[in-house]
């Protein structure tokens, strides 16, 4: 644990450390806040009552915390030293090299994904479906306030895509992965001549059906067998929309937004599932083909 304590008292580390209780004490806030007004709108009294005017209150009070936030940083700048190296020096890569803390989350997924997927396709989805938000969202309610019951859906989707996901990838590609970019615990050192031999095989495989023959050749029955696991995978809404056709939930939805948004998150919910198969059974692909691997 000395050894992790050293890691996370760097002072390029110290700023995650805070970003992180940052983001555990905002998201306890806006859920006590939620809670509140889901009571008060529950009651006799539907109104919320703690409503505020922009100016001067919201502005003075953003105002004074840019001013401590300034000090904050000033204080910072002389308590703690920037975390500056030696020149650059081509014939000495860092080990590990990771990126800046706001692209360690793709750094990571690539350990999962082709780069393609992992450095294109992913982050595209992402824009767009951020987005996409104001146009497939048909829920009128909670617009200005904090609210759990009145926005169930989007506040678990945030809570799993960003913080189960996207922060507890930051966290493992900046405080576990170790040199050769190797998974270290808490406990370990960080040892640079670390070798781990891992045998990855595809999802195909684990069903005794082989990604290729023995002449290194594609099997076709294998692609066959990956795309039905994929297509199984975003056939799952649209049984899902087959039962609920009639609801007035799906008549409101329209089958644009439905699907776009059943697109998006079991797209989203794929990530995990890949890693998982990863970390567990190092499953490297689902699917091999000529062209792309998934």
């Amino acid at each position: 644990m000395e050894h992790f304590f050293k890691i996370i008292s760097k002072p390029d580390n110290v700023p995650i450390i805070l970003m992180l209780l940052l983001t555990i004490f905002y998201t306890w806030l806006a859920m006590s806040k939620a809670r509140k007004n889901d009571e008060q709108t529950s009651s006799e009294e539907s109104k919320l009552a703690d409503k505020v005017q922009v100016w001067p209150y919201l502005v003075k009070v953003e105002f004074l915390a840019a001013l401590f936030v300034m000090v904050i940083l000033t204080f910072w700048s002389f308590l703690l030293d920037a975390p500056l190296e030696e020149p650059a020096n081509p014939a000495l890569t860092p080990n590990p090299s990771k990126a800046p803390w706001y692209f360690l989350g793709l750094q990571e997924i690539l350990v999962y994904f082709d780069p393609w997927i992992a450095g294109v396709l992913i982050p595209t989805l992402i824009i767009l479906g951020l987005c996409a938000i104001p146009y497939i969202d048909i829920n009128p309610k909670g617009n200005g306030y904090y609210t759990f019951k009145e926005r169930p859906f989007a506040i678990v989707t945030f809570c799993v895509g960003f913080l189960l996901l996207w922060v507890s990838l930051i966290v493992l590609g900046t405080f576990f992965r170790g040199p050769g970019w190797n998974l270290f615990l808490p406990w370990e050192y960080w040892d640079t001549h670390r070798v781990v031999a891992l045998t990855n095989i595809d999802f195909t495989e684990l069903f005794g059906v082989p990604t290729r023959r023995v002449d290194d050749s594609l099997n076709p029955a294998a692609m066959i067998f990956g795309s039905l696991i994929i297509a199984l995978w975003y056939f799952v809404p649209v049984a899902y929309l087959w039962l609920k056709r009639n609801s007035d939930f799906m008549r409101k939805m329209g089958l644009l937004r439905y699907g776009v948004t059943a697109f998006l998150l079991m797209t989203m919910a794929a990530v995990p599932v890949k890693i998982i198969l990863r970390l567990t059974l190092n499953v490297k692909y689902i699917l091999v083909t000529p062209f792309f691997n998934i």
